[in-house]
């Protein structure tokens, strides 16, 4: 356990003005590092979000001798409490070749909201954001027939604003990225099984994924653990039984397995749940002061996803994002004693008084910045269609599966068309709110343009509403029994999660 993790991800609150908090108790007018207020402050000011770095930390006390590595930026703000101060401009131009990121924890819908936040950030801080993550539970919601495919009860569903982004009333202000989580509408997420544009400037990461954006590599993986789920194919196909809009959402072994075989370093991470085991790394005394029911899954060690815990051990990026459980929570991972450092920080959802956005600065070459395919993640893609599992039939696969022949075909593609996604594409109507629809047609499975011309370059079949061979009928699954549900599969009212957080 790790308590000074607590002190790495100062949040940027929905409050009047925008401001970054800085957690550190301070003793004597001294702040938790041993300097001054004033120099933390000013560090903090000119480096972001990780001027109390605990490990660069112990470094520093040892002396001033402390050298500056260029790839090592988490360096840089106790070097800004150590060098004069007529030394911080340079290191303020420094600092600028950093991407800022803005990661947002559960998104249900509320983009309007989070944009906003973002705009006022950028001024009361003098910063330009260059990319938003988004960790899950995005709701990309068209129209009232996708509302219906989302798993809330009937009275907590709400259009709120993704609509306007995909209708063209408004246009996202930053690139985005997301993954989905356990309230999606699913039947549109799966048009996008393979990632691509939700809307203009919206980019969907896909049930797993792996893009670029600039030189920065941003894994990820929707959904949710459930171990009775796990080995299943990708059985559900619209129009969703109740089950079915459950267990559509659970991870799959197929999408873990894929990441699994990523061998060139990720920068960042992004799934829904918590990896397994991570709160160990961080402060689980306090996490389960503020979320009581948490406290026997956290002591019996089930508290978070299995696969998420196999992928952090074998990625181990730099930074791993997630949501879900609707607080933050920071923790520190030591991969072996010599290995990486994995910075893990899970956010709330976007409510008023919650730690749900934190921007923090990536080392990064200068732009362009602008999502693109990876060349990496194709050829896996590529590789792994033909054993693509579209029944309830259990799939195992243990073996690792050589990718080189088809990276060798990715990379002359690539260089050939380009690395830039096909473009956006309706395939419903927009919600319109002079004219609601009270009754809205079911949702049925649409080929989304963008997915057929992805993997016409790709040169794969199209598989997402493929039927079963022995002649059943695609939907057929809808009429089987589902699995119970438990408190990950039932919305409750925001008065009641703080105490039976259903996420």
């Amino acid at each position: 356990m790790d308590p000074s993790a607590s002190k790495l991800f100062p949040i940027y609150h929905d409050s009047p003005v925008a401001e970054a908090v800085m957690e550190a108790p301070r003793e004597g007018g001294a702040g938790a590092s041993g300097f001054s207020p004033q120099l933390q402050n000013q560090a903090t000011r000119f480096t972001g979000p990780f001027a109390q770095n605990s490990l660069p930390l112990a470094r520093a006390r040892a002396g001033p001798s402390l050298l500056l590595s260029s790839r090592d930026s988490s360096d840089l703000p106790l070097l800004c409490c150590l060098v004069q101060q007529s030394l911080l401009p340079l290191l303020l131009l420094i600092s600028r070749r950093a991407m800022k990121i803005a990661v947002e924890g559960c998104m249900h819908g509320e983009l309007d909201k989070v944009y906003d936040m973002m705009r006022r950030l950028e001024e009361a801080e003098g910063i330009k954001i260059d990319l938003l993550i988004c960790c899950g539970d995005f709701q990309a919601v068209r129209n009232e027939s996708d509302l219906h495919c989302v798993n809330v009860k009937p009275k907590y569903r709400t259009m709120n604003s993704f609509w306007k982004y995909y209708s063209g009333q408004a246009v996202a202000p930053y690139p985005t990225i997301f993954i989905g989580g356990n309230h999606e509408a699913s039947n549109y997420l799966w048009e996008l099984y393979y990632g691509g544009w939700a809307a203009p400037n919206i980019y969907f990461l896909g049930f797993a994924g792996v893009v670029k954006f600039g030189n920065i590599r941003i894994g990820g993986i929707s959904g949710i653990h459930k171990q009775n789920n796990y080995y299943s194919g990708h059985h559900e196909r619209p129009p969703y039984s109740e089950g079915n809009k459950i267990s559509v959402y659970h991870v799959r072994h197929y999408d873990v397995l894929k990441l699994m075989h990523v061998k060139e370093p990720l920068d960042i991470f992004i799934s829904h749940d918590w990896p397994v085991g991570i709160t160990e790394y961080g402060n689980w005394q306090k996490l389960i002061q503020e979320k009581r029911h948490f406290e026997e899954e956290v002591r019996t060690r089930t508290l978070g996803s299995q696969s998420a815990a196999k992928l952090l051990s074998k990625l181990k990026p730099p930074y791993w994002f997630s949501a879900h459980l609707h607080c933050k929570f920071p923790a520190i991972i030591q991969h072996g004693e010599d290995g990486p450092t994995t910075k893990f920080l899970a956010l709330d959802k976007c409510l008023p008084r919650r730690n749900f956005l934190q921007v923090l600065d990536i080392p990064s070459n200068p732009g362009p910045y602008e999502i693109q395919y990876d060349e990496e993640w194709l050829a896996i893609t590529r590789r792994f269609h033909s054993v693509f599992p579209l029944t309830r039939a259990p799939f195992r696969m243990n073996e690792e599966l050589d990718i080189q022949d088809d990276r060798q075909w990715v990379r002359s593609k690539l260089n050939a068309r380009g690395a830039k996604p096909f473009d956006f594409v309706q395939t419903a109507p927009p919600f319109n709110p002079s004219m609601p629809v009270d009754n809205p047609p079911i949702a049925v499975h649409c080929r989304n343009p963008q997915t057929e011309s992805f993997l016409q370059f790709l040169e794969l079949p199209y598989l997402l509403d493929w039927s079963n061979s022995g002649g059943v009928n695609r939907n057929a699954s809808s009429s089987q029994p589902a699995h119970p549900l438990d408190n990950d599969d039932v919305e409750l009212p925001d008065e009641i999660e703080d105490d039976e957080d259903d996420e």
